[in-house]
């Protein structure tokens, strides 16, 4: 009967940590996004503005033949990316995930930590409408 009790609770502890339960605060989300929205000012927001409203005609080459920063509120497509495509194209840059590609974005693999770019999407995640969060998180499965 011990035993049993053991293996549910086990259970229970497991599924708590899987969920995010136990993992995260609430105070430690907010940290999180505090650090996120700090970061995304002072690394971010030139580009892809302050509002994260983007470049105006955004999908429109420059004369380079870049594309403008894009936004990434709602009315543009980072929700259309998984957590894990959008930390390799901002540790990276975008050319890791589509081969010869040229953007004027810097990779960041050597200006912010793994944790301080998961601290930007998450705050930029943050300000999505609960439409463009579910579909992000379907994109994550």
């Amino acid at each position: 009967m011990r035993r049993l009790i053991w293996l549910a609770v086990a259970a229970v502890v497991a599924a708590a940590i899987a969920a995010g339960w136990l993992a995260v605060s609430e105070a430690e989300r907010r940290s999180r996004l505090a650090l996120g929205e700090r970061l995304y000012a002072g690394q971010c927001a030139s580009c892809h503005g302050e509002n994260l409203e983007g470049q105006p005609d955004w999908q429109t080459p420059l004369a380079s033949g870049r594309l403008p920063a894009p936004p990434h509120d709602a009315s543009g497509h980072t929700w259309h990316h998984s957590d894990e495509e959008l930390f390799t194209i901002t540790k990276e840059g975008m050319a890791s995930l589509v081969p010869g590609y040229s953007s004027d974005m810097p990779a960041y693999a050597s200006v912010l930590t793994d944790g301080e770019i998961r601290a930007v999407l998450g705050f930029i995640r943050s300000t999505w409408p609960e439409r463009e969060r579910a579909y992000q998180g379907e994109r994550n499965k």
